[in-house]
């Protein structure tokens, strides 16, 4: 399976934080921290944290991928690549997001096309 795919299924390859890194460009760093920041009603995500080269590669990470979420605990526990390979995905009630209370299914998670995975909420990184 491609490592540009996540644990959760977000496609690292075109993941704004990943651009930024490969191409250490601070004003991407930025751009990225503020939408994030917007979107998880938080100041702490810093472009000096947006520095990731993806969640199954080898490298840098961004901090609440690396640490804190729990698909990608849950995924790597069991020994999987991703989320979709579970054979569980249909009744596991994962948080869909850091510390929300909204659960919904892997699959309903997930959209499956060919063999990839692509994310169906962009909202993962509430901290």
């Amino acid at each position: 399976m491609n490592k540009m795919i996540a644990c959760c299924g977000i496609n690292c390859e075109t993941c704004e934080a990943r651009l930024a890194t490969i191409n250490d460009d601070d004003q991407l760093r930025k751009e990225v921290s503020r939408k994030w920041c917007e979107m998880n009603h938080t100041d702490q995500i810093t472009p000096e944290t947006i520095n990731c080269t993806g969640c199954r590669t080898d490298g840098m990470k961004f901090y609440f991928c690396n640490h804190l979420c729990e698909i990608r605990k849950c995924v790597t526990s069991k020994g999987y690549e991703t989320c979709g390979d579970c054979p569980e995905k249909s009744n596991c009630l994962m948080p869909l997001r850091g510390k929300s209370s909204t659960s919904v299914s892997a699959s309903q998670r997930l959209n499956f096309k060919k063999g990839t995975m692509h994310i169906a909420e962009t909202s993962l990184f509430l901290l």
